[in-house]
């Protein structure tokens, strides 16, 4: 628990604000997110009060049913937080991700509409069938550079490599530009030199709109810059930031989580190996269990609202955790094979428009790994593995892995 410091500034509410908050930037959260769900959600039912950052308050959601009220109600709980950043200092680390722009995370009413329409039309244009070859011929290389190893780390030789390759081919992104974008996220997700990592992340997104509107092609950039919503250069740039951003970190951290699960739960590697359960079954329990966005979706009220029995403040975020919501012993279901009612897509108006694409990237990557090195285990004992800290993104540091060394895979 943590006593926000006498700067910060309390909004209006019928009640009083907490004196105590829980950290969701403190290292104990980050070792064990689901402990510190359970504690909350003991303690104080279905909302929570938390700092997401030294002196950020903020209202974090852990029902099931609570969160799906609010996702629901975009006309209450809006997701433009303007208002909220004007409190906000510059140098705050989880400013980056939950700033406005001008995109749909970020946007209500007509503006999130049009920007939305754009984003929807971009991604449907996506040939599944194309994307399916495109994993297989990025995962080949990348497999055969460790095979004959015997050992890898599949966060940094793998997952890492093939999402950002994967996502650069459906935006039409050149290798140079590329590589100063995957350099600014990871910053910005680390929380570490944040507000830098967001300074050159914009202008990456900026060089690859200008090159595309010279070059365009069949990519999800030209897309956009050729939608009926005549996206100015500024309002391109940031569909891009969000598609690419939240692609780029929560794509491989999905690969990483669910191959951590397959590996250290012989029950499930068990099933996938005799063909009883499929990948996109283990991506599903993943989904639930450990989202790789755990607590990013954010919404303010536009006024004191009264919901569960406790007053919100205006313009303070109210932050869906989707982690948390998905964990309820309300929802009253113990198994999640087959289950994709949980909420690691989001839900209503802000539910993401990428489902198809993404459980097609993450299921591909895995079933060509698994495909390659069937008898892949952890080189560690699963509970040595390391989270990366932070409370928007769960995904791990590190996945060493061993193996028999195999020969290369034939490039078709």
């Amino acid at each position: 628990m943590v006593t926000p410091p006498d700067y910060v500034q309390h909004n209006s509410s019928p009640i009083q604000d907490y004196e105590e908050r829980v950290a969701l930037h403190s290292p104990e959260f980050s070792a064990d997110p689901h402990r510190a769900y359970r504690e909350m959600r003991e303690r104080y039912g279905s909302l929570v009060p938390v700092e997401l950052a030294p002196g950020v308050p903020a209202t974090l959601v852990v029902g099931y049913r609570t969160a799906l009220k609010i996702l629901n109600d975009p006309d209450h709980f809006p997701a433009d937080p303007r208002v909220w950043e004007k409190n906000v200092p510059a140098d705050c680390p989880v400013l980056p991700v939950m700033q406005w722009r001008p995109n749909p995370p970020r946007s209500a009413g007509a503006e999130h509409s049009r920007y939305r329409a754009a984003n929807v039309s971009a991604l449907d244009g996506v040939d599944l069938h194309a994307l399916h070859g495109i994993v297989e011929t990025r995962a080949i290389p990348l497999i055969n550079a460790f095979c004959a190893a015997g050992s890898a780390d599949l966060v940094s030789q793998y997952a890492f490599p093939l999402a950002f390759d994967v996502v650069n081919a459906m935006l039409g992104c050149p290798p140079d530009i590329s590589e100063k974008a995957v350099i600014a996220t990871t910053a910005i997700f680390d929380g570490v030199n944040a507000e830098e990592g967001n300074r050159l992340f914009g202008e990456a997104v900026l060089e690859l709109v200008r090159y595309k509107a010279a070059n365009p092609g069949d990519d999800v950039t030209t897309r956009l810059l050729q939608h009926s919503a005549q996206l100015d250069e500024t309002e391109a740039v940031h569909q891009l930031i969000s598609i690419y951003g939240v692609a780029m970190g929560p794509m491989q951290s999905l690969i990483i989580n669910t191959l951590r699960l397959i590996l250290s739960d012989n029950r499930l590697g068990d099933n996938l190996l005799g063909g009883s359960m499929s990948t996109r079954d283990a991506l599903d329990s993943v989904l639930f269990e450990d989202p790789p966005l755990a607590n990013a979706s954010c919404t303010y009220p536009r006024q004191p609202i009264l919901i569960d029995g406790v007053w919100l403040p205006a313009h303070q975020p109210v932050v869906i955790s989707l982690a948390g919501c998905n964990n309820d012993p309300a929802i009253g279901t113990r198994t999640n094979t087959g289950n994709r009612s949980h909420l690691a897509w989001g839900a209503g108006p802000h539910q993401c428009p990428s489902q198809s694409a993404a459980y097609l990237i993450a299921q591909e990557s895995i079933d060509q790994l698994l495909d390659a090195l069937p008898d892949l285990e952890l080189a560690v004992p699963v509970e040595q593995l390391v989270w990366r800290p932070g409370s928007v993104q769960r995904t791990l540091a590190d996945l060493p892995v061993r193996f028999p060394p195999s020969p290369p895979l034939q490039v078709q």
